[in-house]
């Protein structure tokens, strides 16, 4: 558990970026979800000797799921409704840090992955603050799963609230991202509709949606939904996402004039050149930063073969599109993202034809210097949630 020479990050598996990243993104949701450093603590050690191996990540993840879900269980039966509420949130993100390695899925992953979000549901329907409403978006003849988190009425006062539409990224959940600091937005006064998007979380997995470019069509139907709603102001629904997001929430912002923020949790500018760059080094046997298994590409994209994969990615290019965003956009990275170039961000930055825009960059001694501030997500998300505040507040 000592970290890398220099690096100040608490990576636990320090020869196994993944398994690090992994581990962080479980660890990090900890003041919004309650998990527990013991019993993540507990599985880490119990998987020290099998550092890479998938499968037993698997395993000991999913056993201290079920061992806390049971927990919870037993409590609600006692009547003990808030602690099981509690135990349910902590092992849905421990059954959804160890299901994110398993390529392909299997019978028992993919059912693991549904119990996750039964008990995320069933511990929406007892707490209270905030209140966590489980919706389906209309979208293209079906529906995306999402949660609505309702602003805080005290913050939010009586008239119509703001909200944010926040996508997933290339391996994270709407039930992952609520764990980023989502109550703490609600508690401003400000909604979050966290989408599964095509090619994430329930929609690639139970619904047969892949992977597209074309994200303002899924966010445009996201906007429409919260602005039929009576207690959100269509003037101040804004648009966020994370990591991969870093191209979904910009090109819909762009190609969507009528939100009215965007904020990237991370950059992209061309995937296809971040995917042809990686699948070669790949090749060559280099080992490389990344936070799933690359077969996760072509899962996501729904097609056989790397050659398929790289020829759906020559869409997912930013160039050309962010030039059109007029509304005020925030980028934050990290200085030293392994995954994504800080160059690049800068590239993505300049590019954005927004006159209200801020770059924030992460450096290794505040913290948040990993990919998506995974090393200190706190820091991160008190300064997209005062940004937002300020852009979205009434008459701003």
């Amino acid at each position: 558990m000592i970290g890398r020479k220099d690096d100040p990050a608490f990576l636990y598996f320090p020869t196994n970026y993944r398994w690090s990243m992994g581990l962080l993104i479980c660890l990090s949701a900890a003041p919004w979800t309650g998990v527990e450093i013991d019993e993540v603590n507990r599985v880490g050690r119990a998987l020290e000797n099998h550092v890479g191996d998938d499968a037993a990540w698997f395993e000991e993840w999913t056993r201290m799921g079920d061992k806390i879900a049971a927990r919870g269980r037993d409590e609600e039966r006692r009547g003990h409704r808030l602690t099981a509420a509690s135990c349910f949130m902590r092992a849905t993100r421990y059954y959804q840090t160890g299901e994110r390695f398993i390529q392909p899925r299997s019978e028992r992953s993919m059912a693991v992955y549904a119990t996750s979000v039964k008990i995320f549901k069933d511990a929406a329907a007892i707490i209270r603050h905030p209140r966590i409403e489980s919706v389906e978006v209309p979208y293209d003849g079906t529906s995306l799963p999402a949660l609505l988190v309702h602003p805080e009425p005290s913050a939010a006062g009586s008239k119509p609230a703001s909200c944010m539409v926040f996508f997933d990224g290339f391996d994270v959940t709407k039930e992952l991202q609520y764990g980023y600091g989502v109550p703490d937005l609600a508690a401003r006064g400000i909604g979050c509709l966290i989408v599964d998007g095509p090619g994430n979380g329930e929609s690639v997995r139970f619904r047969n949606l892949p992977l597209i470019a074309e994200t303002e069509r899924y966010a445009t139907a996201a906007y429409e939904y919260l602005a039929g709603r009576r207690e959100f102001d269509p003037r101040r629904i804004g648009v966020m996402a994370l990591s991969l997001g870093g191209y979904y929430a910009p090109r819909a912002a762009a190609l969507e004039p009528r939100f009215a923020c965007c904020v990237a949790w991370g950059a992209q500018w061309d995937y296809h050149a971040i995917w042809a760059k990686r699948l070669d080094e790949l090749a060559s046997g280099k080992v490389l930063s990344l936070s799933v298994p690359p077969e996760h590409l072509q899962w996501v994209l729904g097609v056989s073969s790397q050659a398929a994969a790289l020829k759906k990615l020559e869409a997912f290019r930013l160039d050309g599109i962010v030039q059109k965003m007029r509304c005020p956009f925030l980028l934050l990275h990290g200085a030293g993202d392994e995954q994504i170039p800080l160059s690049l961000a800068e590239k993505c930055f300049a590019a954005v034809g927004s006159k209200e825009k801020t770059f924030k960059v992460f450096e290794r001694e505040e913290g948040g210097f990993h990919h998506c501030q995974v090393d200190n997500v706190t820091i991160a998300v008190h300064y997209m949630w005062d940004w937002i505040e300020d852009v979205l507040k009434p008459g701003a």
